[in-house]
């Protein structure tokens, strides 16, 4: 595919942006609460791709299902669009919580973010220790080497509330029941998620609506780029640090170019330029209403979000179905 020097157009282009997470939802929508994760994930990325094959965009898969041997489809590497228009990195994930959505539990979404060539950390698919807080805070008001308790303190302090006053969002991992402790030795509360760790960041930057003040712990790092992408819209700050289990892990970054194992990334490490965010509810969450079914139409509430403005918007689309 050919590459236009045609310059990224973020406003013209997030209509369509956000029609892909919205035929994702909908395609997803009949599939929630029957247990078939596969078949869920499945109907999501064939609707992801069919609506992205049709934006006048030279786009690439950054942050996707997987490399080309693990993914059919939307596969890291893929090229999608019609070719004709801006060279565009892609970061998505068809279907955030294919648990959550198989069993109908809170905060499935889709998720598809859009920026220049060149402008995502091509996170390769391993864990990231993430820590995430909301808007108006000073920069490094919590770091990566800071304590659990010392984060606490500090956001606690820069808050001016008491430490009992943060609530932390966690996924609920054996490999967090440590950290977990030394929360709750704080005095801080715990929102315990089991799935979704784009939405629990995402909850950092609408405190006063989601309860949630800072999120720790770690996920996938596919998911920490796309975490950072709606910070960089929304407000917030974002840190990350790769985690390597084995020699395999470490290769993986080798080939997605990364040569400083220890990098500690922000928000604007991993996003470098202006993006476009788009998120489709699925399930009821936190931050979006999930798909509604009525006879003769579904319901979907999108949120679309551009970081050159700061403009957050959020869409209700009612689709008439047979």
């Amino acid at each position: 595919m050919s590459v236009s020097t045609d310059q990224f157009q973020d406003r013209m282009l997030s209509l369509g942006l956000a029609r892909v997470s919205e035929a994702a939802a909908l395609a997803s929508a009949k599939l929630i609460g029957r247990g078939d994760e596969k078949a869920a994930d499945q109907a999501a990325v064939n609707a992801m791709r069919e609506q992205l094959n049709l934006l006048d965009i030279a786009g690439v898969v950054v942050i996707g299902e997987g490399e080309r041997d693990e993914a059919p489809m939307l596969f890291i590497g893929e090229e999608v669009g019609t070719g004709n228009g801006p060279g565009v990195d892609i970061a998505l994930d068809p279907l955030e919580g294919t648990t959550l959505t198989a069993k109908d539990m809170p905060n499935a979404l889709t998720v598809i973010a859009m920026g220049p060539r060149g402008s995502m950390l091509h996170a390769p698919d391993v864990y990231m220790d993430k820590l995430a807080i909301g808007p108006g805070y000073a920069t490094d008001t919590v770091t990566m080497d800071m304590s659990v308790k010392e984060r606490v303190g500090a956001l606690a302090k820069a808050k001016g509330c008491a430490a009992e006053d943060i609530t932390v969002c966690v996924l609920e991992r054996p490999r967090h029941e440590q950290m977990i402790e030394d929360i709750r030795a704080t005095g801080a509360a715990i929102r315990l998620i089991t799935d979704g760790d784009v939405a629990g960041v995402m909850h950092c930057a609408e405190a006063a609506t989601t309860g949630i003040d800072m999120y720790m712990g770690e996920g996938g790092a596919p998911e920490g780029v796309l975490a950072a992408a709606a910070l960089k819209c929304m407000g917030g700050q974002m840190y990350g640090r790769l985690l390597f289990r084995n020699d395999d892990e470490r290769g993986r970054a080798a080939k997605a170019g990364i040569t400083d194992l220890a990098k500690i990334y922000t928000r604007d490490d991993m996003v470098t330029k202006d993006v476009i965010f788009a998120a489709t509810g699925v399930t009821d969450g936190s931050i979006l209403h999930g798909i509604r079914r009525e006879v003769g139409h579904l319901t979907a509430e999108t949120i679309l979000m551009r970081s050159k403005t700061g403009s957050v918007r959020r869409m209700t689309y009612r689709n008439p179905v047979s």
